[in-house]
């Protein structure tokens, strides 16, 4: 950053060196200040401390040689509070990069809520062995085995009720199960003892 004044006429040059001098000996100071109101954003910091210093150009007697490090440091953190009050009452800026992303996400949450509600109204419909096996198995993360234990019944009957509620919520969620379940045909690896 440098500061530069032009002028001609001499009580301008004593300005200009005042001011020159008290960048020289305070700005190092401020920007860093600034920088870490700021969260490190470096280019909005050589802003406020530039705007800092117009500031004082525009409002202080420079010639005194009156103490303005504490002055220099209160306008540039109101400066800082006020550009973020200003921020806060705008209505938010869309990123060009993110706005698309951001309106994909929300759809995808939407169809993730609208997914749950409509499962957990077809769960409701199963029959409780039913909603209890599918709880055990598919939401505790059971295996068969564990979850006949916590049941009470053989791991063989647990896998069919399984079977049989995974049917029952497909069809209570209004799925269609495979072509091949729906036409009754034997896959093509069946065969009878006879054959």
């Amino acid at each position: 950053m440098s500061w530069t004044v032009m002028g001609s006429s001499g009580a301008v040059n004593a300005r200009e060196r005042a001011m020159r001098a008290l960048y020289d000996e305070q700005v190092s100071a401020l920007y860093a200040y600034v920088a870490r109101l700021l969260g490190g954003d470096l280019y909005k910091a050589e802003d406020v401390v530039q705007e800092t210093l117009l500031r004082c150009w525009r409002t202080q007697d420079l010639e005194e040689g009156q103490p303005l490090r504490a002055w220099l440091f209160k306008v540039a953190r109101n400066i800082v509070v006020d550009e973020y009050r200003l921020r806060m009452t705008r209505p938010q800026e869309v990123n060009a990069n993110t706005w698309l992303e951001d309106v994909l996400t929300k759809e995808a949450e939407v169809d993730s809520l609208l997914s749950a509600m409509i499962l957990k109204e077809a769960f409701q419909q199963l029959s409780p062995k039913h909603r209890e096996v599918l709880y055990e198995t598919y939401y505790t993360g059971r295996s068969m085995r564990e979850a006949g234990l916590v049941l009470g019944i053989p791991p063989g009957t647990v896998k069919s009720r399984v079977h049989h509620a995974v049917r029952a919520l497909r069809m209570a969620m209004g799925l269609t199960e495979r072509a091949e379940d729906q036409s009754g045909e034997k896959p093509a690896w069946w065969y009878t003892a006879a054959a």
